[in-house]
């Protein structure tokens, strides 16, 4: 397994430039991380130079790149509008071309819709319809350049078209590519599976990405709210060997305390020091428990 890390774990915003990615980089690296999990959205924007110096980044520092998208509503695969849809595809298209040349090997996020949700459409049977084919399109052109791209199944305050590991096995085989894979995460899972181990062991070979954290989005091992060592022994039995990215948001304010909804300082009044020592003290843990 590799074990990464999101970027935006010490601010509160989702912007980033290359020097921060640099600085988030060395930072990993040093702690002992394998994987820097960026926005696919910076990546969308590069340019080539810029892809190639964030390829020479991970590089440098020994760490495979995943990358996060959370679209916005202009690029939703489900919306009703056939010209939002055409604009999603084109948009993630984009991004998984781009990411070839960032050797990054995974897609991951709710990019069958949109992110966060306003829920000012509920059908799912109508969004499965419309975004599936999509996903299937996308899918062959992720295929092609050895890319997976991994669904994240969201707790139903966050999304209503994937909320369970049963309905992303569903809708994973109904697109039916072997590329379109699935992403748990243990915080929406602590909220909507009635087994977290045992939905893991039904996603199997399906499982092609993996978030961590507490049920209220502290680091692993911060609050013990979640059983690491069973879900360590879950992911042994299903021979998982990809990404283990830590997604925590300890800081209220900015676009990520109001998108991730975080009301209250989870951080102690931790400084970046303090948010150092967090990340390095949840990386052993973690890994002593997934040993």
């Amino acid at each position: 397994m590799k074990y990464g890390m999101g970027y935006a774990y010490w601010g509160t915003t989702w912007k980033s430039d290359l020097a921060h990615y640099r600085k988030v980089a060395e930072k990993l690296a040093e702690f002992g991380f394998d994987m820097l999990e960026v926005s696919a959205d910076h990546v969308y924007h590069m340019d080539e130079a810029q892809l190639k110096e964030l390829d020479a980044i991970g590089k440098e520092y020994g760490l495979t790149i995943s990358t996060n998208s959370g679209p916005a509503k202009p690029y939703d695969l489900s919306s009703s509008n056939p010209a939002v849809r055409k604009n999603g595809l084109d948009y993630l298209t984009k991004i998984v071309k781009n990411m070839a040349v960032i050797h990054s090997p995974v897609l991951a996020g709710a990019f069958y819709s949109f992110w966060p949700s306003d829920f000012a459409e509920t059908d799912k049977e109508a969004a499965w319809e419309r975004s599936i084919p999509l996903l299937r399109e996308l899918g062959n052109v992720a295929e092609g350049l050895g890319i997976e791209c991994a669904l994240e199944v969201l707790n139903r305050n966050e999304t209503y078209i994937l909320t369970s590991c049963e309905e992303a096995i569903t809708y994973c085989n109904e697109i039916g590519k072997k590329s379109v894979n699935i992403l748990l995460d243990t915080y929406h899972m602590n909220i909507e599976e009635d087994d977290i181990c045992g939905a893991i062991r039904r996603a199997g070979s399906m499982l092609g990405h993996f978030h961590v954290g507490e049920a209220n989005r502290k680091l692993p091992g911060m609050n013990e709210t979640i059983d690491w060592k069973a879900i360590g022994q879950a992911l042994k039995d299903v021979n998982y060997e990809k990404g283990v990215v830590m997604e925590p948001f300890l800081k209220c304010g900015g676009e990520v305390g109001r998108d991730i909804r975080v009301w209250r300082d989870l951080s102690g009044g931790a400084d970046e020091k303090t948010m150092d020592e967090y990340l390095k003290t949840s990386l052993a843990y973690l890994k002593k428990a997934f040993a």
